[in-house]
């Protein structure tokens, strides 16, 4: 029995504890990295983070391993095949929106540098540090998530909701939700 602290939310499956242990929470400063956590949000809307984070490599296929670049330039003929392919999400809106995010998040690059610099001003630049004692006390949005929601919807990105854009800061170590008892909430912090 392992005497690591850790959060409830991974329970025992191992590629849960492995995002957790390695990812989740980690400031994320490289855009292709923003570009993937865009996407797989995208695609969680409405479903559960397991669901999607088992099928992530999948998704990395289906979507030229998360080419910002690439993606933009998805025909209708790619769409298509997308709606064909078992290993992801087949849901029209999210496929579109995922192509259509791609061009948005090319353009917020362009006119801001790159999209990590647009990203984090939400945060002010800096991890925002909870100190959350259960699971329970996790809220599903924050004022920061509702600026980032109501900023991104205004540029014209889909599947951005407040719940989903703090699921994002959440994954991007924008915000700090590791339990204040976790072996990673000193390290994320």
């Amino acid at each position: 029995m392992s005497t690591v602290k850790t959060c409830t939310w991974p329970g025992n499956d191992e590629l849960m504890i492995k995002y957790h242990d390695e990812e989740w929470g980690t400031p994320v400063h490289d855009d292709k990295k923003h570009f993937e956590f865009l996407v797989l949000d995208t695609f969680q809307a409405g479903l559960s983070w397991k669901t999607i984070l088992h099928r992530r490599e999948h998704f990395r296929k289906a979507f030229a391993n998360f080419d910002a670049n690439k993606v933009a330039k998805f025909t209708e003929k790619d769409v298509e095949k997308l709606l064909q392919n078992e290993g992801i999400i087949r849901n029209k809106l999210k496929v579109r929106g995922t192509i259509k995010n791609a061009q948005l998040f090319l353009q917020v690059q362009k006119e801001h540098g790159s999209f990590n610099k647009y990203i984090w001003q939400f945060t002010n630049h800096k991890t925002l540090v909870n100190k959350r004692k259960s699971t329970g006390e996790v809220p599903p949005f924050s004022p920061e998530s509702d600026a980032m929601s109501k900023a991104l919807k205004k540029l014209g990105f889909t599947f951005v909701g407040t719940t989903i854009c703090y699921a994002y800061m959440q994954a991007a170590g924008m915000v700090n939700d590791h339990l204040v008892s976790c072996h990673r909430y000193k390290h994320c912090k």
